[in-house]
């Protein structure tokens, strides 16, 4: 298992965040959902990722593990917190939301609990936890 993380777990890594920008692109692209304001930082740590996380498995740089990392802890947080302000009604009135949809706003809920947050969320702890399989296995 550590040498399929050693070998795959940045190429892993990239292919979540190509689904991740994927989903979010064909959510607010083809069904119109328009992102709020916290989808949009989401996206913002999100995106770069494809670009970053495509270089280093094309080049097989592991270096870049440690930049991408944060990006992914801090886009991890912020869909925590959007999460959070979903499903918790006390936090929707300390949202940054002001003009557009507001952030407690669900376009999807399936099962009445996975948002478009939490799968987010998701994605930025699989990447996470490839990386740093890919980081760990490297020493």
């Amino acid at each position: 298992m550590r040498s399929f993380f050693r070998d795959y777990g940045i190429y892993l890594a990239w292919i979540v965040s190509i689904v991740a920008t994927a989903g979010s692109l064909y959510l607010s692209e083809i069904l119109l959902f328009e992102p709020c304001k916290l989808c949009w930082f989401q996206r913002i740590f999100m995106y770069p990722q494809v670009v970053l996380l495509g270089i280093a498995a094309f080049r097989n740089n592991r270096s870049i593990i440690s930049y991408v990392l944060p990006l992914s802890f801090i886009g991890g947080s912020i869909s925590v917190y959007h999460y959070a302000e979903q499903k918790i009604p006390a936090l929707s009135k300390l949202t940054p939301c002001k003009v557009g949809i507001p952030c407690n706003f669900d376009y999807l809920n399936w099962w009445g609990f996975v948002t478009i947050p939490l799968l987010a969320l998701t994605a930025f702890i699989l990447i996470i936890v490839c990386l740093l399989a890919a980081r760990s296995t490297n020493r």
